[in-house]
């Protein structure tokens, strides 16, 4: 949650004007944020203590007045205090310190030491306007810029890092429960992976990359079927798989008998091997639930297989004549295949290489059924089509894909 203290009209070349917000209003946004959700962790910009009041261009982004107030009021309560070296020389010199530049690493060590005797239990200033070279002393020339380094003062006494602007990032950490030291160090590696994944944008200093160790789906929740489906590389061999000239035959009824009792026989064979692939998912998978659901679907499949057999001996097919048939060289590659990944790779690369046979049947079955153009009466082949819509089949499906 935010609240706004100061507007700017900037771009990646730098600040180009500042409107700063109204100090009521700005109460008035802090209350709304500290009455509603609550806070673990205040983070401050430009009108308090852990971020920015001059910025990286140069631009001076707090009033003087604020500044006294600052260091007075709000320096005491104030847990870690990140100034850059520009706003380090301007708190200091308004507390009455003087201060030189900086020629090296005990200097910079000396203003911050000087900040943190005014009431910050932690400082750590940013030197990002002051590269060093190899050596630690301050580059005279770009080739020299071999080291940023930022110093870090507190209770544990002095600890050195190189890195960049890290203010959000440690509040983050804080948040969630980090010791002082901890939260910079990893923030400093967050940067660092900030900075080095980013992309060029404008023609000045752009952003960082902030969501470098986030990862996304593509995909809504429950929606990763309906993802896979709409690949353009999935398509093409979809469209050739659900709507196969076999596949289309059956629709309009012109399929030959004989072509359709192979299916049948082939299926069953393919039906046994199916079973053992979804045994094979349980036994791979730690997740009682999911250990259930696969028991679930050999029994399912067992039920299948029954009616199978029942549907085969309406076309003359006994079992011994099914059992005595080979697997077609196409039954035998698609199931060794998936038996094989199950062996080999993880449960869910199994789930992936059944996923064409659970889905594709019933979405074939389902584009037939509500097709008004598909033969039903008195085609030999619209019992298939109702077998693999009924709800027993459905409930298979979804159970299987996990919904």
């Amino acid at each position: 949650m935010t609240a706004t203290t100061a507007l700017t009209a900037q771009n990646t070349l730098g600040v180009q004007g500042i409107h700063h917000t109204p100090p009521d209003f700005v109460k008035k946004q802090i209350d709304a944020v500290c009455e509603d959700v609550g806070v673990d962790v205040v983070k401050t910009g430009s009108s308090l203590p852990l971020d920015v009041m001059v910025s990286t261009s140069g631009s001076q982004l707090l009033p003087s007045a604020a500044i006294v107030t600052l260091i007075n009021t709000l320096f005491p309560l104030t847990t870690i205090l990140t100034p850059n070296l520009p706003e380090a020389k301007l708190l200091l010199q308004t507390a009455g310190v003087a201060v030189k530049d900086p020629e090296n690493v005990d200097d910079v060590v000396a203003m911050a030491k000087h900040i943190h005797e005014r009431g910050p239990r932690w400082v750590l200033l940013k030197g990002g306007h002051l590269p060093l070279t190899k050596g630690r002393l301050v580059s005279k020339d770009e080739s020299e810029k071999d080291i940023v380094l930022n110093v870090l003062v507190g209770e544990s006494g002095v600890t050195l890092f190189e890195s960049k602007y890290l203010s959000t990032a440690i509040a983050c950490n804080l948040a969630s429960g980090m010791s002082v030291v901890k939260a910079v160090k990893n923030a400093n590696l967050y940067i660092e992976a900030g900075i080095k994944t980013s992309t060029d944008l404008g023609r000045g200093s752009g952003p960082i990359n902030h969501f470098h160790s986030t990862y996304t789906l593509p995909f809504t929740p429950g929606g990763f079927i309906p993802y896979l489906l709409d690949r353009e590389d999935i398509q093409k061999p979809w469209k050739q798989y659900t709507r196969h000239e076999f596949v289309q035959r059956m629709a309009d009824g012109s399929l030959p008998i004989d072509n359709f009792k192979y299916y049948m026989i082939q299926d069953y064979l393919f039906l046994i091997q199916f079973a053992r692939a979804n045994a094979l998912a349980a036994y791979k998978s730690s997740s009682l639930p999911d250990i259930g659901r696969s028991v679930q679907q050999v029994v399912t499949l067992q039920e299948e297989i029954k009616l199978h057999i029942e549907f085969c001996k309406e076309y003359g097919l006994e079992v011994a004549d099914i059992e005595g048939q080979e697997e077609d060289q196409a039954t035998t590659a698609y199931t060794r295949f998936v038996l094989d990944i199950g062996q080999s790779q993880d449960w869910l690369a199994l789930q992936i290489a059944m996923l064409p046979c659970l889905i594709g049947y019933g979405i074939i079955a389902k584009r037939l059924f509500e097709d008004p153009n598909t033969l039903r009466e008195g085609s030999k082949y619209w019992k298939w089509v109702e077998n693999y819509v009924a709800q027993e089949y459905m409930e298979a499906m979804m159970r299987g894909s996990g919904k």
